[in-house]
Order: C-alpha cells, then structure tokens, then sequence
C-alpha cells in the first residue's frame, strides 16, 4: 500500500537530500557569512531547501498517478512553486533585481490561481462574497505576498520548517475531521518533504534554507490554501489562521517600516522574531515558542471554525490579535538601537 512507504520515503528523501545540497554548498562556497544584517554568527551553507522542492515535486505525479492528488491543482501548485523555486536558487547563486524577482513571482501567483479556477465566493462575517475578478486579484496579492513573507521570516534556525511543518499537519488534521480528506495528501506531502530538511536545519542549524526553499514554501502553502477554499470557506480561514504568526509578523512589520519611509525591499532584522532572538540570545526558544503558538493557540481557535461554526473571519480576528501584542511587545518593525562603540 502506498500509505506504507510513502511518509518514510519522502522523508528520507529529504534528508539525503539535504546532506547532498550541504556539501556542494560548501564545495562550491555558497555560504552565509554573517553580516550587520543578520540573526547568525557562524557562517552557514545555505541552498538546502531545494530538497523540499525537489521531494514534493516528486511526491506530486506520485499521488497524481494514484489518484490521490487532482492533475489540475498538481499543475497548479507544482508549476507555481516550481517557478518560484527557480527564481530563488538563481538569486541564491548571484542576485536577481527585486523588479525582476517580483515579476516572476506574479507570474507564478496568476499561474497558480489559473489552474485553481480562482478565487472562489468566501463567507465574511456571515455573507457569502462573490467577489469575480476583484477576487482573483486580491489572491494573487495574497500568493505574491504569503512567498515573500516567508523568505523574509526565513531569518533564524528552524522557523520556517517548524511554520511548515505545524501549518501541514495541522491542516491534515482539520481535513479530516471536517470530512475533506481527499485535500490530506497535498499538505501531508510538503510536512513529510520539510522533515527531512528540518534534522539539518533545527538550532543549531547545519544548512540554511535559502530563497529556494522559502519562497516555494509561502507560495505552496497559499496554493494549498486556495485549494481548500474549493471544498470549504472554512478551511481556507483556517489556513490564514494557522499561518498566522508569519502573517503578523512580517505585516506588522512590514507595515511600521513603510510609515517610517524606510526601503522595504533591503535586508534587516527588525522582524519581532528577531529581535526575541537577540533578547533571548540564542534561536532555539523562539523557534520551539513559535510551535507551541501554532499547536496549543492557533490549531484550537481553526478547530473552533472548521467545527464549532466560530465565523472564520472573527477566528482570525481572535487570533491575531494577541499575536500583535507579541509583536508590539518585540518590537516588530523598530529600529534597532545601535551596537556601541
């Protein structure tokens, strides 16, 4: 039976993956050297994330081929992500300029929502809105701005596979609780391909993910988002629920550094997680702290929406709204005070 070798094989999969990645990242020095900028001190290969690429593109036909993935949301989710995927291992290598990099992006996000077939109508505080084109453009903004945020809050050792990894199972969990398990294989696939890579890149991380990885992330999991939205409104709000702190932090950040008129599209460590990070001086709690905000806060307020009847928008509401307090509480969007001399 497929269930049997499918979880190992992938997971595997990943992990030998990433040992290749890691040393052809050292033999071919692709290293993170730390600068002002970041949230390491030793330098670290990176590049590693294109094992999850690799392994989730892989596991897509294999699931297509069963019966156990729709082709149409393979095309979708795969050729999407794979895009972004491409785009981010160039840049690892050399630079892409950021109109350049963004320009793929949309043209990923609109490929994605193609396939979808859009947006569909979303339940919003009890009303059912069709919202036609409006709609299709506000998720492609949304695609657009789920990839990016997730390279952004690729910052320290761990969060991103951790963000992945909880967002996944616990949308497999509400899936099937909800009657969909026919969507459990998508997300299932992505939490078993980010395993592998998680046992090189958990504190003290051995390989980083890179813009590779990061980006394939955000945009995946906003497809896989999208196509929930299919089957539930619900479901979609649960996604935006479960994602919720990379989804405040980089906004709120996001947000204060625009009104500062600083230039959003160059690197810094003003993110709250950051600065959690210097304050507690190492990576490792608010990585784990951010697990346990996705398990013991946010999957129980999604749960309450996919099976209580909590309205998905005042969910999101409920969620976020301490997450914001985290965020205010770290500083989100500050400047730094400056290293004395």
């Amino acid at each position: 039976m497929i269930y049997l070798w499918l979880a190992p094989a992938l997971a595997f999969l990943s992990f030998v993956l990433t040992a290749a990645l890691r040393r052809y990242a050292l033999s071919r020095s692709i290293i993170d050297i730390p600068n002002a900028r970041s949230s390491h001190t030793i330098p670290t290969p990176r590049g590693g994330g294109v094992a999850i690429v690799v392994t989730f593109l892989i596991a897509l036909p294999a699931l297509g081929f069963f019966g156990l993935f729709p082709w149409q949301d393979l095309l979708a989710i795969g050729g999407s992500g794979a895009i972004v995927a491409v785009i981010g291992f160039m840049d690892d290598h050399g630079h892409i300029a950021a109109r350049w990099r963004l320009l793929g992006h949309f043209a990923a996000s609109i490929w994605a929502l193609a396939w979808l077939g859009g947006l569909p109508p979303i339940e919003f505080f009890g009303t059912s809105l069709n919202l036609a084109w409006i709609g299709n453009c506000l998720a492609v903004v949304y695609l657009v701005w789920l990839l990016n945020l997730y390279n952004f809050m690729d910052g320290i050792d761990g969060i991103a596979s951790i963000e992945a990894l909880s967002a996944c199972i616990g949308a497999c969990l509400l899936y099937w609780l909800s009657g969909a398990s026919t969507l459990i294989w998508g997300p299932l696939a992505m939490a078993l391909a980010v395993i592998g890579f998680l046992i090189w890149n958990f504190p003290p991380a051995r390989i980083f993910m890179g813009d590779a990885g990061s980006g394939f992330l955000g945009i995946a999991l906003g497809a896989l988002s999208l196509q929930a939205a299919w089957v539930s409104s619900d479901l979609l709000w649960a996604w935006l629920i479960l994602l919720g702190v990379f989804i405040v932090d980089a906004t709120f950040t996001l947000i204060r550094r625009l009104l500062r008129g600083d230039k959003v599209y160059e690197a810094h460590r003003s993110h709250a997680y950051q600065f959690a990070s210097r304050h507690y001086g190492k990576h490792l709690p608010v990585t784990l702290a951010v697990g346990a905000i996705n398990i013991f806060w946010l999957l129980p307020i999604a749960y309450c929406v996919t099976q209580l009847g909590l309205d998905g928008a005042w969910g999101v509401v409920i969620a976020y709204a301490p997450l914001i307090v985290l965020a205010t509480k770290f500083h989100a969007g500050e400047l730094e005070a400056p290293v004395p001399t």
